[in-house]
């Protein structure tokens, strides 16, 4: 086997039961930014599999939120659900794409097949009792939680206390008059380690934030993402959305300087560079000020 720390023997038997065939090689996946367990295997017969095995009880959930996507959405941007065992702790085993394109880099012609994918998620038919994303409301008013306290946003050294001062009451606004209600389904997780491509042909992945809501939002956050990646500035994608464009630098403002989630998570330096890409769009959007030095001074 490819693995050179022990895999837990429940989980390997579990996988085996799963696939109808003994498993011959666990290889890590690195990718992922929670402490779900990922490997690729290979069974005896050839076949392989991509595994995420629950670790926590929100890992556990999240599975669980994912494995009721697979079940009930038709869509050619899934892929394929090859098991699903929720005992004791929840095993999901996915089509292996470990040889597709994950990016970056982005090519101009991926950015245009993901934006129709995310059309077409749009407009499937979501599962029923899918939640809204009004529920999550509390994480799409995030300058709201910088002005109660910012602390945290500050010690990321990005912007002077005078500049988010005085512009702090704009972004507050803002994001208050973003559209985000609506009834389309939303993946609300999109960005490159959750994207790959099958030739040209777009596949998303982690499915355990999907909820309902306005369409603009999964463009929006990929916007961000996207641009820190080589991309084209969110602006490109989301022209004339001041409100979006607070929203979504508030959520990276609020996320970025706080604890990392568990020990070794990698999201808050993910969120961070985020961030670089997203207040610039607030800025422009709105008309604030250039901070000068932007994400050049040193940490507090």
């Amino acid at each position: 086997m490819s693995v050179t720390s022990p895999i837990p023997q429940e989980l390997a038997t579990r996988v085996a039961a799963m696939l109808g065939a003994p498993v011959v090689d666990w290889v890590p996946v690195a990718r992922g930014y929670t402490p779900a367990r990922r490997y690729v295997v290979r069974a005896a017969d050839g076949r392989s599999a991509f595994v995420k095995a629950a670790t926590n009880a929100d890992t556990s959930r999240w599975l669980l939120a994912e494995r009721r996507v697979y079940d009930h959405v038709k869509g050619d941007f899934l892929p394929r659900m090859l098991g699903f065992d929720a005992d004791p702790e929840p095993i999901l085993l996915l089509d292996n794409l470990h040889a597709a394109h994950w990016p970056p880099p982005w090519r101009a012609r991926h950015v245009e097949s993901l934006l129709s994918a995310l059309d077409r998620v749009h407009a499937a038919q979501p599962p029923d009792g899918l939640s809204r994303v009004d529920v999550r409301a509390h994480i799409l008013n995030g300058w709201s939680r910088v002005a109660a306290d910012p602390t945290a946003f500050l010690s990321l050294g990005i912007v002077a206390p005078s500049w988010l001062e005085r512009c702090l009451p704009t972004l507050v606004r803002a994001e208050a008059e973003a559209p985000y209600r609506g009834d389309a389904m939303l993946h609300f997780d999109v960005r490159s380690d959750n994207v790959c491509f099958v030739g040209e042909h777009p596949i998303l992945v982690d499915w355990n934030h999907t909820c309902l809501g306005d369409s603009r939002l999964d463009v929006a956050f990929f916007a961000a993402s996207l641009s820190s990646e080589g991309g084209p500035r969110p602006d490109d994608l989301l022209p004339g959305e001041p409100g979006l464009a607070a929203m979504t630098s508030g959520y990276f403002a609020s996320q970025a300087g706080t604890p990392p989630p568990f020990p070794g998570a990698r999201v808050r330096e993910l969120q961070r560079t985020q961030l670089l890409h997203g207040l610039p769009w607030a800025i422009r959007a709105l008309g604030l000020p250039d901070p000068g030095g932007f994400g050049q001074r040193t940490p507090a």
